[in-house]
């Protein structure tokens, strides 16, 4: 490629809507050009990232046995209702009428078409095991689009679907799948991490998401060092960090703490640790038919320093569709403002869930559900019943592994894949059923698999750049090498050695550009190490009086003099290298 037949289009600053250094980057570099909010046009720099990217992956799940097809972006509700994510989906799922006020959705993920497809086509057990998969085009209407690419309204993802006979064969695929986006984001060159991760509304059992490490991630994923423990926050388990219950040693003690609202202000007013204290949180659960006879007050107790982690809450039986109580109900059932509140003498029942470390607490500190007094010397048994014990906080750094290996670590991640156990979850919804042996109707156990296409480049990016712009890994970057001649309009021995060196490279299958355009080395430079070509090579008139020509690589601080003649094979070893 000649960088006068391409279309470069770079920029000395970002648009002032871009937020994150991906983001800037990307529409510096003419990578993606807005056209609405969250909606973007890929540029033909940013679209050869997108196909390398999708090339990967293609030759990965080919070689898994995935085999692909493609389904429509829109698609009828009648499918979506079946499953009930007509309705659960929320705002999030574009729905559109055609002319004949038909209900159609834009798809977000196809789970619903490809099991219509299946549930008609799939008679039998022989047919199994099957896995399609798509690279296609897709929409959610996110309610702040932004950072890019990285929360977009539309983007390409692929997406996955196998169907089995069994739990064991669904354990199968799911492993197969998992070893094969492990394959593609090492051949992608990115650091990346694949934890243990919650459904959420995909539904099904078992996931795992694949993050690309960043520190600018909006992910917390949780590992331990020193084993092969690893899980996002939402799904980390956080075991007690006291293995046992000590002995009640103090009275329990109605003590004031005026004006002291807070865990952290509480502690430093009775000069104790904020771990020997107890915060509350009070969620409210409605019932639609009962009404306010109905309501229940559910209240959640962590230590001082822990925080909730609303997902397990969630999952906790009876809290599926919680939200937190209003400082009304407070009162109500407590009988003062939020900052004083604690399990003893609530003034209405509540259900009472305590984390497994505060289980194991003793003489801690509560609210005394009196405004500007807290207990001190409560304990359990004694001045309280035994509570529901159940995990319901965020791990932290140092907390003891659950596997009983070592110790946990927080880094920040990009999640950019998915990976689902859903079993019966649409089967069931859709009656998608397959004959066995006997001749019997089963449900076809299903597992899902996505990968964010576009959400790579900039989950990448912002793993992969510093002041002078993008450094792409080699596999998917726009252009593997580019040559810049220093005047090549100006100088026959230049302008010969370049087109010998760029017809040699094309002959041995690199992707090469040559930046023809006559720009001056300072701004040429500056273009290509915006853009983040991994390789570059410097032809002048100084340095073939020397039989030399330049290499630099984009994370090189020095340049390297290579003679011309050596120039095609030192490239090709770091093209190996990479």
């Amino acid at each position: 490629m000649r960088a006068t037949r391409f279309f470069i289009s770079t920029l000395k600053e970002a648009p002032a809507d871009a937020e994150i250094v991906s983001h800037k980057l990307m529409m510096r570099a003419g990578m993606i050009k807005r056209l609405g909010s969250g909606i973007y046009n890929y540029m033909p720099m940013g679209l050869r990232v997108i196909r390398k990217v999708e090339n990967i992956v293609r030759e990965e799940m080919n070689r898994a046995g995935a085999i692909e097809m493609l389904m429509p972006v829109v698609q009828p509700a009648e499918l979506w209702q079946e499953t009930g994510r007509w309705d659960k989906m929320g705002p999030e799922l574009m729905r559109v009428k055609d002319r004949h006020g038909r209900d159609y959705i834009i798809q977000p993920t196809s789970e619903e078409a490809i099991t219509d497809v299946v549930r008609s086509d799939i008679r039998s057990y022989r047919q199994l095991p099957v896995n399609f998969y798509h690279i296609q085009t897709k929409f959610r209407d996110e309610r702040r689009p932004r950072f890019g690419l990285m929360r977009g309204r539309e983007f390409t993802m692929k997406d996955a679907y196998s169907f089995d006979r069994d739990v064991e064969g669904l354990k199968k695929s799911y492993q197969i799948m998992f070893d094969a986006y492990t394959r593609i984001f090492q051949r992608f060159g990115l650091q990346f991490r694949a934890v243990a991760a919650d459904n959420g509304a995909i539904g099904g059992s078992g996931s795992h998401e694949f993050h690309v490490i960043a520190e600018t991630g909006e992910d917390a994923l949780v590992y331990c060092p020193t084993s092969d423990y690893a899980a996002n926050m939402e799904a980390a388990e956080a075991v007690a960090l006291s293995a046992t219950r000590p002995a009640a040693n103090a009275a329990l003690t109605k003590t004031a703490t005026p004006g002291k609202a807070k865990c952290e202000d509480v502690a430093a007013f009775l000069n104790i640790p904020l771990e020997s204290t107890v915060k509350s949180i009070v969620l409210a659960v409605d019932d639609e038919e009962k009404g306010e006879a109905g309501k229940q007050i559910w209240l959640l107790l962590l230590r001082g320093d822990h925080e909730l982690n609303e997902v397990k809450a969630n999952k906790i039986p009876g809290l599926a569709n919680y939200r937190f109580a209003t400082e009304a109900e407070i009162v109500e059932w407590f009988g003062t403002m939020p900052g004083y509140l604690g399990p003893i003498n609530t003034k209405k029942p509540v259900h009472v869930v305590a984390d497994r470390t505060v289980a194991n607490m003793a003489d801690f500190v509560c609210g005394a559900n009196e405004a500007d007094f807290h207990f001190t010397g409560a304990n359990w048994g004694r001045d309280l019943p035994e509570p529901l014990v159940l995990d319901i906080r965020n791990v932290v750094d140092g907390d003891p592994s659950p596997d009983g290996k070592g110790v946990l670590a927080i880094q920040r991640g990009i999640e950019v894949g998915h990976v689902f156990q859903l079993g019966t979850r649409y089967s069931q919804d859709m009656k998608a059923t397959f004959l066995d042996e006997n001749g019997k109707p089963q449900l076809l156990q299903m597992g899902c698999y996505g990968i964010g296409v576009t959400r790579i480049l900039g989950a990448a990016i912002e793993q992969n750049f510093d002041e002078k712009g993008i450094i792409w890994p080699t596999a998917i970057a726009p252009f593997e090498v580019v040559i810049c001649p220093m005047g090549m309009d100006r100088s026959e021995a230049v302008k010969a050695e370049t087109e010998k060196l760029y017809t040699a490279m094309l002959a041995a299958g690199i992707d090469v550009i040559l930046d023809d355009r006559g720009e001056r080395p300072g701004a040429m430079f500056a273009d290509w190490e915006l853009i983040g070509v991994p390789h570059r090579v410097v032809i002048g008139d100084r340095g073939l009086k020397e039989g030399k020509l330049e290499y630099v690589g984009r994370r090189d601080t020095e340049a390297t003099n290579v003679p011309v003649a050596e120039m095609l094979a030192f490239v090709q070893s770091k093209l190996v290298a990479a």
